[in-house]
């Protein structure tokens, strides 16, 4: 007689909405097991009963053959009486109120639905809202947990028949896939021209085309908000998106139907093919092929363009190939710049309308806005720029149990991170939080992380600068609900992410390189060019970039030139060189600023790394201001000679690394006319020299082999990998960033395990 055995079993991960109870009732029946199973809201829990072998069977199949959209964190097996079932069943969900559990994040479009959008024969042939459990979109339609559609925005869709009887059908790919719908029963676009609905349905669809191949701006609702589409092959329509968005010179992201047109302007890596197809479908940065159809005003003085592929029904429909449409549209957030997305229509059409000269919308409402994800590939790697839709709210594993924390983030590039158990759970990217409009959508997304996660927060962890909008919200609240909170030095928090990214688990001491454009030191001065020691509790800064004031604060941030002559003056140089830097600055400027130098008038100092590559783009001629974050730098990088070996002198004096020589040898070199691609390798070199030396002087007095490289700066590929391929080749072993930015979107992760790691030990 065969041997019975019963099991209950609790999984937790994200186990919801992507097909998992399905999964669960197929290899049930096909081991000829009876029991249950349901949804609860930390995760799925089943019973079941058979024979030993079965039983063994159900469980290898259980973590080797999961649905692609699930990840298992935990599993539970405890064995039980058997019991008295017949059969197995799919219970209703159980909801307890202190539960959580991690969410899917909303993905692209899968092979099965993307090859019956476009079947004739299909029901939901061109239906631009199809999807199942393996796809479409999640975490920006759900209200709350357990996920099921009373709990979405698709709550105001009732499902017709056919739809039922999917959705019902265990064994059915839409079983229980809480956006499903079909022409008859689900959300319809519309096309929107001058205030009025002209078109819907399918003809909404092409008169959107229309406008496209005529050179005209769309705005395009969809998963997670607006964009702005138009031609990315017509000077005059991209020229008139960047005018009225008020966007001078950022790069536009861009959208191609497949991957085998991306690489008609874009040289692919397996890697970055990989990335492209990938079901997170992020904007990838790639290596621009010279004289391509795309004008130069898409990203202009780059050699790189951000490409994704569609990653809805709408999108592909949009996109699909026919004669004379155009092959790549600019496809950029629906925003003036500085504001978060539009994903509210009546926000969109009182927002967007001065942009677009037509709306394709829809009537499925969007609970959370979100932007698209931003990725480059290093050395075949995944390096992290922009960590939102695809990837965001998806939990990051922590290499430490946590307490329940929240972590505000940082000014530009903001994020927030909540933690509980051993999850972190880094938002979408938020944005700069310089207006009320980004605060605003900062707040709401912190209520709706810890209502979906359960979290209510023991202790908060925040920016050490007083003025950030982040730290002052951190501030208020825990004024206001009598929790503690930590303020945290912006390195530290760089140097802390880092090492988390890395499953850094010890509090062993690290060599953090931390290189940025602005974070408060604890002297009160802008710091950015730091080089620290240490690990979660605590850090030393050992060494720093040579203190420079910051004439005018932002002023001298928007206006490189500034910045040099800063320096120049810093270094006791004349301001009479025939150099680009002098000649930016008018006379009057340059009196006024000599001025305010002198009298220390809104001159704080500054070690930025930012800064220092900005007055270097200035000195060549590069840059003198600057319309975006980071311009000078990135044309800088971009002109960089290959072949280029050479090195300007840095020196370090006691904890200072003294950049006197290096201006004096670049100036030699403007005013010899050196070429600038040979000025700027050779800045760069510099700057990797530098950052190996000072790793080696510190691993002989403390004996520390490890780098972290952390800070906006380190999104510098010809940087990033010069340094890494010197510090390897000398012994040490690296940490670079993967799944969190290395730039300010990661800090508030690295606010959130020094805070865990201080609370946990107080």
């Amino acid at each position: 007689m065969l041997q019975s055995r019963a099991v209950h079993i609790i999984i937790k991960g994200v186990v919801q909405g992507v097909g998992f109870r399905p999964f669960i009732f197929a290899i049930a029946k096909n081991n000829q097991l009876t029991g249950w199973v349901r949804n609860t809201s930390s995760g799925v829990e089943i019973e079941i009963q058979g024979s030993q072998s079965q039983v063994d069977q159900f469980i290898i199949q259980l973590r080797s053959e999961a649905p692609p959209l699930s990840r298992i964190d935990f599993i539970t097996i405890e064995n039980i009486t058997l019991g008295n079932f017949s059969e197995f069943t799919i219970q209703s969900s159980l909801a307890n109120p202190n539960d959580f559990q991690p969410i899917s994040p909303d993905t692209s479009i899968c092979p099965d639905c993307l090859q019956e959008l476009f079947s004739e024969k299909d029901k939901r042939y061109r239906y631009p809202f199809i999807n199942c459990t393996n796809c479409g979109p999640r975490f920006t339609i759900i209200k709350d947990i357990p996920y099921d559609r009373p709990s979405t925005t698709m709550v105001e869709f009732e499902m017709c028949e056919f739809c039922r009887r999917e959705y019902t059908d265990p064994l059915n790919r839409r079983f229980h896939a809480q956006p499903v719908a079909c022409p008859n029963c689900g959300p319809q676009v519309q096309y929107i021209k001058n205030g009025a609905v002209i078109a819907d349905k399918e003809l909404a669809i092409q008169m959107a085309r229309q406008d496209l191949q005529n050179g005209l701006i769309l705005a395009i609702k969809g998963i997670g908000g607006y964009h702005l589409a138009c031609d990315a092959t017509n000077p005059l329509a991209v020229g008139a998106l960047r005018a009225r968005k008020k966007r001078s010179d950022k790069p536009f992201a861009l959208m191609s139907f497949s991957y085998e047109t991306v690489e008609k302007y874009s040289s692919l890596s397996l890697s970055e093919k990989e990335l492209l197809t990938s079901r997170e479908r992020p904007v990838i940065l790639l290596n621009r092929l010279s004289e391509t159809a795309i004008c130069d005003q898409v990203a202009p003085r780059q050699n790189t363009l951000g490409f994704m592929l569609p990653y809805t029904p709408l999108h592909y429909l949009l996109l699909e190939p026919a004669d004379h449409y155009p092959e790549v549209l600019v496809m950029t957030s629906g925003n003036i710049s500085d504001e978060p997305i539009a994903y509210d229509d009546a926000e969109a059409f009182q927002r967007l309308s001065t942009i677009a000269d037509s709306f394709l919308i829809h009537n499925r409402a969007i609970h959370m806005r979100m932007d698209d994800s931003v990725i480059r590939s290093i050395d075949e790697r995944l390096y992290m720029i922009r960590r939102s839709r695809g990837y965001a709210p998806n939990s990051l594993a922590l290499p430490f149990p946590v307490p329940n924390i929240l972590a505000t983030g940082a000014e530009l590039k903001n994020t927030f991170c909540l933690t509980r158990d051993q999850y972190a759970f880094l938002s979408h990217h938020i944005g700069d939080l310089e207006n009320l409009e980004t605060l605003q959508s900062f707040e709401e997304g912190i209520q709706h992380f810890e209502k979906l996660f359960r979290i209510k927060p023991e202790m908060i962890g925040c920016d050490l600068h007083p003025n950030y909008l982040a730290t002052r919200y951190a501030l208020e609240r825990a004024q206001t609900e009598h929790i503690p909170v930590l303020t945290i030095q912006h390195h530290h928090a760089h140097l802390a992410a880092c090492m988390a990214d890395n499953q850094w688990e010890t509090d062993d001491p690290v060599i953090g390189l931390c290189y940025d454009g602005t974070g408060l030191g604890t002297d009160q001065a802008i710091w950015g060019g730091e080089v620290l020691v240490g690990g979660y509790q605590k850090y030393q800064r050992r060494f720093h970039l040579k203190y420079t004031p910051l004439p005018g604060g932002d002023l001298a941030i928007k206006y490189p030139s500034r910045m040099a002559l800063s320096y120049l003056w810093n270094d006791q140089y004349d301001w009479d060189l025939e150099i680009p830097s002098v000649s930016a600055q008018c006379y009057e400027d340059r009196t006024a600023l000599k001025i305010q130098l002198e009298r220390k008038i809104n001159s704080p100092l500054t070690s930025s790394m930012g800064r220092f590559f900005d007055a270097a783009a200035s000195l060549m001629g590069i840059r003198h201001k600057v319309t975006y974050e980071g311009q000078a730098a990135i044309e800088m990088e971009v002109l960089c000679d290959p072949n280029e070996m050479g090195e300007y002198p840095i020196s370090l004096v006691e904890d200072e690394l003294d950049p006197h020589e290096l201006w004096q040898n670049l100036i030699q070199d403007v005013l010899r006319g050196t070429p600038i691609p040979k000025m700027a390798s050779r800045f760069h070199n510099s700057v990797a020299f530098m950052s190996l030396s000072v790793c080696e002087k510190i691993r002989n007095e403390q004996g520390v082999s490890i780098v972290a490289l952390s800070g906006g700066v380190w999104q510098n590929k010809v940087l990033l990998s010069k340094t890494i391929k010197l510090l390897k080749f000398s012994g040490f072993q690296v940490l670079v960033h993967h799944n969190v930015p290395t730039n300010d979107g990661g800090i508030s992760f690295g606010q959130a395990c020094i805070t865990a790691r201080v609370l946990k030990n107080s």
